[in-house]
């Protein structure tokens, strides 16, 4: 299995076209703040479409600042986990563990205690004013890539938003989908949750 980091990231499936924002601070990003800041945890089920139409669908468990895990089932051997400081990617098929910092992967912004939205984001426009879409990309770290976070505008969600998913695209442009279903937030969550066994080196016959 290809490791690469886009291929375990997404877009929703969602289309809006992409137009410059205002210059003025947007009250919808600071909404997204406020959503993220009052979302201590989430489960829901994901269905991840990679740039070929090839899908994945499992488990994401999110506890906020710093851990997610997002499993993928048995069937697919692998797995990817933050832990509170690193996010893994892990191959049991090939026996691989990779690892990046958590503030220089595509996920901070969910993840970050306080992720820094009105520098780096900005909203696109939508045909549905239910649907918020909020553009991430840090002009600083180019190499960080681009995110499309896709929100329902939902009085029972934190900060009146539901995360739908959202789009990554690397800087090689390419790009992975996550489609969230059966969300639930603030639910009670283990730290043990974030444990996951380390990948066995497969032996070269």
């Amino acid at each position: 299995m290809a490791n690469s980091f886009a291929r375990l990231l997404a877009p929703v499936a969602i289309v809006a076209m992409a137009a410059p924002a205002a210059a003025a601070i947007d009250p919808v990003v600071t909404q997204v703040e406020q959503s993220f800041a009052a979302t201590q945890s989430m489960t829901a089920d994901f269905v991840q479409t990679n740039g070929k139409g090839q899908q994945l669908s499992g488990k994401l468990t999110l506890k906020r600042p710093g851990r997610a895990r997002f499993d993928y089932g048995a069937q697919a051997n692998m797995l990817m986990v933050a832990d509170g400081a690193n996010l893994y990617f892990l191959d049991y098929e090939v026996g691989q563990k990779n690892r990046w910092p958590i503030a220089k992967s595509p996920l901070a912004p969910l993840l970050s205690s306080s992720p820094d939205l009105k520098r780096i984001s900005r909203t696109l426009p939508t045909q549905d004013p239910r649907v918020v879409l909020l553009r991430v990309r840090d002009p600083r770290r180019p190499e960080f890539g681009t995110m499309v976070l896709a929100f329902i505008k939902a009085p029972d969600a934190p900060g009146g938003l539901q995360l739908e998913g959202w789009t990554a695209t690397d800087a090689q442009n390419k790009k992975t989908t996550i489609k969230l279903d059966q969300q639930r937030y603030n639910v009670g969550v283990p730290d043990s949750a974030f444990q996951f066994a380390e990948p066995q080196k497969k032996r070269r016959g």
